[in-house]
């Protein structure tokens, strides 16, 4: 895919510095440190991060993965979206098996986790209570993934779950809102692919609303969009 450029990469570690000192939503700020104060249990020994989670991944990718928002004892606690939690067993390993991640899981920023093709972030940066974001700290936030979108034009926006699609859907200016469903598709004159997925919290995968198969469906259709061809040429897969 080429080298990329330095300044492309300053970029995007500006965007990630900012995240991480940003201090915008009161509510968030101290629900996210009061939890890495308290921590649970079984982490008890261990440092939370307790602060605004950046994105994270290839910064060539033309995939980008949107999820809702930290977990307050997964991202909230490790410093990596989707890392330390349940919901980012289920995703990594499905990127994985469809060539965008070098292993099928993620415990800690230490553990040799690399994206190829893939950049993944949240619609909002800090753990909310109840994991639910209120609009207001949504829109605060969505400009860190206005500049990540900014830097990596991407091909296709995945969106995990109907907040995420609605999130992209304010990010790209699509009006009327299309209707989100699993491997819903809309397309954008000039822009990227929304393309959406059943997210994948235990509600979803412990009912079975959300297979492997299902969300690995999803990401091949990314493959596609993204001009990367089979997951089986993919160097995560060699």
């Amino acid at each position: 895919m080429g080298v990329v450029p330095v300044q492309h990469r300053q970029a995007l570690e500006g965007v990630e510095a900012r995240v991480v000192d940003c201090r915008r939503c009161p509510r968030l700020v101290e629900w996210r440190e009061r939890v890495a104060r308290e921590k649970r249990a079984a982490f008890a020994d261990e440092d939370y991060w307790g602060r605004p989670v950046p994105g994270f991944g290839d910064p060539r990718a033309r995939v980008y993965v949107l999820g809702l928002a930290p977990a307050a004892h997964g991202g909230n606690r490790t410093g990596r979206v989707f890392t330390g939690d349940r919901s980012g067993d289920w995703l990594f390993a499905s990127l994985n098996r469809t060539g965008f991640a070098n292993q099928p899981g993620s415990r800690s920023l230490d553990d040799g986790l690399r994206l190829d093709g893939a950049f993944v972030a949240a619609a909002v940066r800090c753990a909310p209570p109840a994991n639910r974001p209120l609009p207001a700290e949504r829109d605060n936030c969505l400009p860190y993934a206005a500049e990540e979108l900014g830097l990596l034009r991407p091909a296709v926006i995945v969106c995990l779950g109907g907040f995420a699609w609605d999130a992209a859907c304010r990010l790209t200016g699509v009006r009327p809102r299309p209707r989100f469903g699993h491997a819903a598709e809309h397309r954008i004159d000039e822009g990227p692919v929304l393309l959406g997925s059943y997210h994948p919290s235990q509600q979803n995968t412990f009912t079975g609303r959300l297979t492997e198969e299902m969300m690995d469906a999803v990401f091949e259709r990314a493959r596609a969009l993204g001009g990367y061809g089979s997951s089986t040429d993919s160097p995560s897969r060699r």
